[in-house]
């Protein structure tokens, strides 16, 4: 099966993705709008150009806030959830949990509660349109320290949002050590919601470990740096603890893994480990879902049968009911027809 074949098939299977930046998802097209609406004029090649050349995770980060800088006001959120809907749709996304990052947006002035009323409003279109389910994860955020992901959580419980289900810990992991943000998850897992951090993506074990000793996170993004340390897989093997995979994001950071190839998924996987596969930031780094499971299988070498297994565990590790999950791995069965 070739690449063509391979996409084509696989799009038609129903599949989740659980590691995706809302940001993120929005195409050059998009970010221009957001650019001509925010200054007026038409962005330029050379503005373009620059705004994607970064080498490193910390250079991702600045353009991922440069571009969250372009937003004129909350209803500039309504084309990035269109932008959404489009990406859903092309890789056979039927359920996702999407983060969303609220600091930079609040201090622009926006406010909290106007920015969920239009999430909530583009999320019901999505599912009444396109029968997708889109739940939220607010990034809490280390990049600008505890007190203020605990502001941000404190938004989170003000306004309640039924589409927002949990917090996540994204942002620089080397400026920002996950015990660090024990507060808000003792605090968020106290109220019921959801709690998952990125750890192990540009720092050591050690991340994964505050992240399960401290934060008490419920599923780990990226986690590559868990191939370091024996004792660290064994305990997320026991304890089934699903790791967020994002192969071309983490071949673009090289902080750990340069090549394709030698990404530690195919260890992870052959080890036991509950493993789910993502995209992470599609427009950053020039990547789909169907791509990254095309990596799997051309150059990590899983079989179309692990292929299928991989498409069912984003459903079984995500934050699915249990007769939802059943109802969804039931669907790729069907979808499956080779």
């Amino acid at each position: 099966m070739n690449k063509s074949e391979f996409k084509t098939f696989l799009s038609a299977v129903p599949k989740a993705e659980l590691h995706l930046h809302l940001e993120a998802v929005i195409t050059i097209s998009g970010i221009k709008k957001l650019y001509k609406n925010k200054f007026g004029k038409e962005m330029t090649k050379e503005e373009q150009k620059e705004l994607f050349s970064y080498n490193d995770l910390n250079g991702f980060i600045q353009s991922f806030l440069k571009i969250q800088g372009m937003y004129s006001s909350v209803n500039d959120f309504k084309i990035v959830f269109d932008e959404l809907e489009k990406y859903l749709v092309k890789n056979g996304i039927t359920y996702t949990e999407v983060f969303f990052a609220p600091t930079a947006f609040l201090k622009m002035g926006f406010k909290y509660e106007d920015m969920v009323k239009i999430f909530h409003e583009k999320i019901s279109k999505i599912k009444e349109k396109r029968g997708i389910t889109v739940k939220l994860l607010m990034d809490v955020s280390r990049t600008f320290g505890c007190e203020n992901a605990m502001k941000n959580y404190n938004l989170l419980k003000e306004f309640p949002c039924e589409d927002i289900i949990g917090i996540g810990l994204g942002g620089a992991e080397a400026k920002g050590p996950a015990k660090e943000y024990a507060p808000v998850y003792e605090q968020a897992l106290k109220d019921g919601f959801k709690a998952v951090a990125h750890a192990g993506e540009d720092v050591g074990p050690e991340s994964i470990w505050d992240s399960i000793n401290f934060l008490h996170a419920q599923r780990i993004g990226h986690g590559i740096t868990a191939i370091q340390d024996e004792k660290l897989m064994e305990e997320i093997k026991k304890t089934k603890l699903p790791i967020e995979i994002c192969i071309t994001s983490n071949t673009f950071t090289k902080k750990i893994v340069q090549k394709a190839k030698d990404h530690p998924v195919r260890a992870f996987y052959d080890k036991g480990l509950p493993v789910n596969i993502n995209t992470d930031d599609p427009v950053f780094f020039k990547t789909t879902l169907l791509d990254e499971f095309w990596i799997c299988h051309k150059d990590l070498n899983f079989t179309m049968d692990e292929i299928k297994d991989l498409v069912k565990n984003s459903f079984r590790q995500s934050f699915m009911s249990e007769a939802d999950k059943k109802k969804a791995v039931k669907s790729v069965d069907d979808a499956w027809q080779i």
